[in-house]
């Protein structure tokens, strides 16, 4: 998952652990610092160009495997500004007819002016009330462990899955945004972290993960601010319109002639509705 545009061999931009059998790593309890400081660079470079999310995650847990941190499976999400969707959420460690990447609807009304008709996605919001990230929310704890076992599995949503799936021990991170750099409920870069060693993670591999994962919330939210403005301004402006001022068209003054069909209709009744029944006029446009 780790790919830039123009490749890079030492990042083997398509090792990618959803089309391949994973390989075997002699894990290596010194965690190699050279390969974190190019790996932090990379994380920089793939944020400025652009490279899909889940090419980020894929690569970034490859490389951490690679130098001794044994990862079985991985989450990140982030919230973002869509008229559908909440969030994104990336995983790794799948197999492959699962796909990495899934869009979540809304979990919470919190932050809507006007909550009207909207309606949350009953199966996300159930799983988010009982994750380890709304805990911490509620604690202000930023990174939280759980050994994996019959005693700990119903602790948190996410928990029986992967013990089911074989991790014997789970930690959560959540890289959060200063208030100057929080858009609507994009406000921090959540991430899972499991491992299938029959001793878990060491305090040191942790500490390592706690270290780098900054650099990787770094670059989501990059690449993400970028899909998220893209999104708005096709969803408000329209396509071609949103593309025309993405390209850069904007400067006061510039006009552009065009053909044009102007169209007017109405809805049979629709000023009575408005009138009397407001609150019915989303859900009938919607229908």
């Amino acid at each position: 998952m780790l790919a830039n545009k123009e490749g890079d061999s030492g990042l083997e931009a398509r090792h990618n652990s959803r089309t391949r059998p994973r390989r075997k790593f002699l894990y290596n309890r010194r965690v190699n610092d050279d390969l974190f400081t190019e790996l932090s660079a990379w994380l920089t470079q793939a944020g400025l160009a652009g490279t899909p999310e889940p090419d980020i995650v894929s690569v970034f847990c490859d490389r951490c495997v690679a130098a001794g941190i044994p990862l079985g499976r991985a989450h990140l999400f982030i919230d973002t500004l869509h008229p559908v969707h909440e969030g994104r959420l990336f995983r790794w460690g799948y197999s492959a007819d699962e796909s990495p990447v899934h869009e979540y609807g809304r979990t919470s009304v919190v932050g809507l002016d006007e909550p009207g008709p909207v309606s949350l996605d009953p199966q996300a919001t159930d799983i988010w009330r009982r994750s380890a990230f709304h805990n911490m929310l509620q604690t202000g704890a930023s990174l939280l462990r759980r050994r994996l076992n019959t005693d700990t599995q119903d602790e948190f949503s996410l928990l029986p899955e992967w013990l089911a799936a074989g991790m014997t021990d789970y930690v959560a991170i959540i890289t959060r945004f200063a208030a100057e750099g929080i858009i609507g409920e994009m406000d921090a870069v959540y991430t899972s972290w499991g491992t299938r060693a029959p001793e878990g993670f060491s305090d040191g591999q942790i500490a390592t993960l706690k270290h780098i994962v900054p650099y990787l919330a770094l670059a989501i939210k990059s690449v993400s601010l970028t899909r998220m403005t893209r999104t708005l301004m096709e969803t408000y402006l329209g396509r071609d319109a949103g593309q025309r001022v993405l390209s850069g068209r904007i400067v006061r003054g510039v006009a552009e002639r065009m053909d044009a069909v102007i169209w007017f209709s109405d809805l049979r009744g629709f000023t009575h509705i408005t009138d009397t029944a407001p609150e019915q006029v989303i859900p009938l446009l919607n229908d």
